[in-house]
């Protein structure tokens, strides 16, 4: 077959090469957006500085993640004084006095749930779709939807545990031995389960179509409505869009290229 034909509708992309561009797109997400974020947390520091137990959030361009302050002087990476004057020149200073790689502070203990949660909901989104069209039709209009609930569901599932041991090294500072006497402890205590708790409330926020809890969310939605009016309900928008739409633009771009890239050498292959 001709290779400018295009590439043969029955050659398909394997599980492991879905797994390896999700990786490689979570992996490029993270290190193009993660300096947008990490200049937003200094800045933000040196308008109103971190003091022990505040609580901030950090994005790697994939999560949010809850990160709570510990009483270190200057020498957590978001503690350091700059003396920004805008965006740009923090970019500038923390590069010529901190060096490139600050940009990236806090980013790996982050990618230890962020890149398993991408790779996970690619693959199982993927793999579903094609599954549920084998068996229901192509033109099937409720594949995405289902596909996209119970993907999100076991990336959830997954990485419950992660989070439960990445808050408690954070916030408790244990050290390895440390974590495992903990977990060791709380599985004996509490069995296996236990590892799964705030699994729930995760799950209504992150599963797309599923609800909160109605009366606390309609709740809490009514009192921002009535001290900021309805408008309030979008504060921050216009912020969260500068940084997720590049994200989602490189990480869903990245995966696409990344499986044409493998269906084209696996049709090669099938030449052969």
């Amino acid at each position: 077959m001709d290779p400018e034909e295009g590439v043969p509708p029955t050659v398909k992309v394997t599980p492991l090469q879905q797994m390896l561009a999700s990786c490689t797109g979570a992996i490029l997400t993270s290190l193009m957006v993660t300096p947008l974020d990490v200049v937003k947390i200094r800045l933000q520091a040196q308008s109103r500085p971190f003091f022990k137990g505040k609580c901030f959030i950090y994005s790697n361009g994939l999560m949010d993640h809850l990160c709570v302050c510990e009483e270190e002087g200057n020498k957590a990476w978001y503690k350091k004084p700059g003396f920004f004057q805008g965006t740009s020149d923090a970019f500038l200073k923390i590069i010529r006095n901190e060096g490139i790689k600050s940009l990236w502070s806090g980013l790996p203990p982050t990618l230890v749930m962020a890149v398993p949660a991408t790779v996970i909901y690619f693959t199982c989104y993927d793999q579903l779709t094609a599954l549920l069209r084998s068996k229901l039709g192509e033109n099937e209009s409720r594949i995405p939807i289902v596909a996209g609930i119970v993907a999100r569901f076991g990336a959830v599932t997954v990485i419950s545990p992660l989070e439960l041991i990445r808050t408690n090294m954070q916030s408790k500072k244990f050290s390895y031995k440390e974590l495992h006497q903990f977990v060791s402890k709380k599985i004996s205590e509490d069995g296996w389960i236990s590892l799964w708790r705030g699994w729930a409330p995760t799950l209504f926020r992150d599963v797309p179509f599923s609800v909160p809890e109605p009366t606390s969310t309609w709740a809490i939605m009514k009192n921002i409505v009535a001290k900021n009016g309805f408008s309030g309900l979008f504060t921050g928008l216009i912020p969260r869009l500068v940084k997720i739409a590049p994200a989602c633009a490189i990480m869903i771009s990245t995966y696409e290229l990344g499986k044409d890239f493998f269906q084209k050498q696996n049709a090669q292959r099938q030449q052969y």
